[in-house]
C-alpha cells in the first residue's frame, strides 16, 4: 500500500491545476482498478481506502443523481495561497507577462511600511505569488506585501462587464439606429434579459460546484480522519473542520429550493430571490466556520509537519479525485462563498428589470446577503486581527504596561508623525499605531528601521482631537504646519502631532473620527473579546515563530525577474541601472545618511 500512495503521491504533485481524472487512473491501474477496487487480490487496501463514496452515509445518497451530473474531471476552484498546482499556475500566468487581479475580501491596514494596504473589493494587481502565505501586489502605483488568504483571484480575468458592453454598443451603433441598439445579443433574446440568463446561470454552476467541493471535503477527507482514531481524536476534528458538515446540508438544502425556482428552458425567468430571502437566517451558521478559520489553519499547520499526515492527507486527495490544492485551500472556500454571494445577486439586480416578477425578491436578497456577510466578515475580520495585533506586540522592544489587547481589538491606522509634548517642547519623530480606544506610539532603530521600541500611549476615550490651522501655535508658542492636537479631557495633558504633508493630516483626521465610530458601533452590537480569547492570542505570538512575509528582495523573486520573455529595456542607460529596474519599489534607504550622522564614525 505505501508504494502505491507513494506513487500516488509523486504524479498527483507533478500535475499542475486540474483534474485528478485520467492520469491518476493510468499510474494507479497497474495496481486495482477504481472501478472495482474491493475485487482485486494484488494488494491489500485498508478500509479507509477502500470505501467509494457516496454509498450509505447520512451526507450522500439522498440527492445522488442531483450530483452525480456535476462531477466532471474538470473543476477548478479560484483559491489563492492553497499551495500546489494553483499557486504555479498563478506564477506562470504572471512570468508569461499577463496581469492577474485579485479582489480583496477584507480590509488590510497596514502594520509596516513593506504592507500593500487596502479595503474590501479593491482590486489587486498581483505581481509575485511564489511565497505561499504573503504575495506582492499592486494598486494604483503603490506596491507591497498583502496576505494571501485576504484576497480571492478574480473569476473574470478579462475586461469588465461595463467595458465590454460599451464596446458592443459601439460596435453595433455603426449598422443599427439608435432605437435598435443593443436589442439583440444572442439569439431571440432582448440583451438585458441574455445578460440575466449568463447570471443566472453562472449562480446554479458555482452552486453546483460549490456542492461538489463540501461533498469531497466530507467524504473525501472527514470520513476517512474518523476511521482512523490513531491519529486524530474529535477535538482535533471539530478544529479542523468545524460545522462544513452542516454546511454540507444546508447547501443541498438550499440547492434544492433553486433547482425548482430555475427555469432550465429560459433561465431569465427564474425566480430565486425569494430563496435567499427565505433562508437568510439559515446562513448565519456561517459565522461559526468562519471564526473558527484561523484555529482551524494552525491546527492543521500544526499536524503537517508530521510526514504521516501529509501523505494521508494527499492519499485522501487522490483517492477523492480532487485537484490538486491543499486542504487549507479546500478549507477556505467557505469563506470565501458566503463573501461571493452579495456580488453575484448586484449583478442579478443589476440585469433584471423592475417589472420582473423576481425584482423585489433579488434586491431583498441582495440586502439580506450583504448583512449577512458583512456581520460575519465583521466577526471574523475582528478575531484574526486579535492574533495579528498580539503577534505585533511581540515584536516590539521594551513593551511595559498592559496589553493592547486588553482594550483595543481593530487597528485603526498607523503611520509617522513629528510629536511634541509638555513640558519639554522636545521635537521627536514616533510612528503612531491607532487602536480602538488608544494610540501607541514607538521609535524607530537608528540602524534597523524596522525594529521598534515601546516609548508610550495615549487614552482616546480621554482625548480630545482639535484641527490646529498653520501659524503660531499658542501653548506651544511656535509656527506649526499641518498639526493636530490631542488634548485631555480630564487633565492639562496636550500633544501636538505634525504631519510631513496636507493629505496626511487629514487622513489622520479622518482616521480619529473612524476610530470614534468604531467604539460606538462596538458599544451598539455589543461586541467584545473574551479573556480567553486575549490570553490565547497573547500565548500564540508568544509560542509561535511564523516565517511571516519577506523583508527583502529574496534571490528567487530576483530569478523570477529576469525571466520574463522578452523584456523590453531602454539601451541608453548603464548596465547597473538596468539591473536596477528588475527591482520592485522600496523606498530609500536611510542607512548611511544615519551612519553620516554619526559623530564617532567621522575622521
Amino acid at each position: 500500500m505505501k508504494d502505491i500512495v507513494d506513487e500516488g503521491l509523486r504524479v498527483g504533485k507533478c500535475m499542475v491545476g486540474g483534474s485528478l481524472g485520467g492520469t491518476l487512473k493510468g499510474v494507479l491501474s497497474r495496481y486495482w482498478s477504481l472501478e472495482s477496487l474491493h475485487s482485486t487480490t494484488a494488494v491489500t487496501i485498508p478500509d479507509w481506502a477502500s470505501e467509494k463514496p457516496g454509498h450509505g452515509d447520512e451526507l450522500g445518497s439522498e440527492d445522488e443523481l442531483l450530483y452525480d451530473d456535476i462531477r466532471s474531471p474538470g473543476y477548478r476552484y479560484g483559491h489563492p495561497g492553497g499551495g500546489g498546482g494553483e499557486q504555479l499556475a498563478i506564477n506562470e500566468l504572471i512570468s508569461d507577462g499577463s496581469m492577474v487581479y485579485a479582489e480583496a475580501l477584507w480590509d488590510h491596514v497596514t502594520m509596516d511600511d513593506q504592507e500593500l494596504g487596502f479595503k474590501a473589493a479593491d482590486v489587486i494587481v498581483v505581481v509575485d505569488a511564489t511565497n505561499k502565505e504573503w504575495w506582492w501586489g499592486r494598486i494604483m502605483d503603490i506596491e507591497g506585501w498583502f496576505p494571501a488568504s485576504f484576497v480571492r483571484l478574480r473569476v473574470n480575468q478579462d475586461e469588465p462587464m461595463e467595458e465590454y458592453m460599451a464596446h458592443f454598443e459601439d460596435m453595433h451603433a455603426k449598422e443599427k439606429d439608435q432605437a435598435d441598439l443593443g436589442l439583440l445579443l444572442g439569439p431571440g433574446l432582448p440583451c438585458k434579459e441574455q445578460m440575466r440568463s449568463n447570471v443566472i446561470n453562472e449562480i446554479m454552476s458555482t452552486e453546483r460546484d460549490y456542492i461538489k467541493h463540501l461533498k469531497d471535503i466530507c467524504e473525501g477527507y472527514i470520513k476517512q480522519c474518523r476511521k482512523r482514531t490513531d491519529m486524530f481524536n474529535e477535538e482535533q476534528l471539530c478544529t479542523i473542520f468545524s460545522n462544513i458538515e452542516e454546511i454540507y446540508r444546508f447547501q443541498r438544502k438550499f440547492l434544492k429550493d433553486l433547482e425548482k425556482k430555475f427555469n432550465k428552458e429560459e433561465p431569465h425567468l427564474s425566480e430565486i430571490g425569494c430563496c435567499f430571502v427565505e433562508h437568510q437566517s439559515n446562513f448565519q451558521i456561517y459565522s461559526e466556520y468562519c471564526n473558527n478559520h484561523p484555529s482551524a489553519c494552525i491546527q492543521l499547520s500544526k499536524l503537517m509537519k508530521v510526514n504521516k499526515y501529509i501523505f494521508f492527507f494527499e492519499a485522501c486527495r487522490l483517492l477523492q479525485k480532487m485537484i490538486d490544492i491543499s486542504l487549507d485551500g479546500f478549507l477556505l472556500t467557505p469563506v470565501q462563498k458566503i463573501c461571493k454571494y452579495p456580488l453575484q445577486l448586484a449583478e442579478l439586480l443589476k440585469y433584471t428589470n423592475p417589472q420582473h416578477r423576481d425584482y423585489k425578491d433579488v434586491e431583498a436578497a441582495l440586502n439580506a446577503m450583504k448583512n449577512v456577510a458583512r456581520l460575519i466578515n465583521e466577526k471574523k475580520r475582528r478575531l484574526e486581527n486579535i492574533e495579528k495585533i498580539a503577534q505585533w506586540q511581540s515584536s516590539i522592544e521594551e513593551w511595559e504596561g498592559e496589553d493592547v489587547l486588553s482594550r483595543s481589538s481593530e487597528l485603526i491606522f498607523s503611520g509617522e508623525l513629528t510629536k511634541l509634548s509638555q513640558p519639554q517642547f522636545k521635537s521627536q519623530q514616533r510612528m503612531f499605531f491607532l487602536f480602538d480606544h488608544q494610540m501607541v506610539y514607538c521609535k524607530k532603530d537608528l540602524l534597523r528601521r524596522d525594529m521598534l521600541y515601546y516609548k508610550g500611549r495615549l487614552d482616546m476615550d480621554y482625548m480630545e482631537v482639535i484641527d490646529v490651522e498653520d501659524g503660531k501655535e499658542k501653548i506651544f508658542n511656535m509656527s506649526v504646519k499641518n498639526a493636530l492636537k490631542l488634548q485631555s479631557l480630564i487633565g492639562d495633558e496636550v500633544h501636538l502631532l505634525c504631519a510631513k504633508k496636507p493629505e496626511q493630516k487629514q487622513r489622520w483626521l479622518r482616521a480619529f473620527s473612524d476610530e470614534r465610530r468604531q467604539v460606538q458601533h462596538d458599544l451598539e452590537t455589543g461586541f467584545s473579546l473574551t479573556e480567553v480569547q486575549k490570553k490565547q492570542a497573547m500565548l500564540n505570538a508568544c509560542k509561535s515563530h511564523p516565517a511571516g512575509k519577506p523583508k527583502a528582495v529574496t534571490r528567487p523573486y530576483y530569478d523570477f525577474l529576469l525571466r520574463q520573455k522578452h523584456p523590453s529595456l531602454p539601451t541608453a542607460l548603464p548596465q547597473q541601472q538596468v539591473f536596477m529596474l528588475a527591482e520592485p519599489k522600496r523606498k530609500t534607504s536611510t542607512f548611511w545618511h544615519n551612519i553620516g550622522r554619526l559623530t564617532p564614525f567621522k575622521k
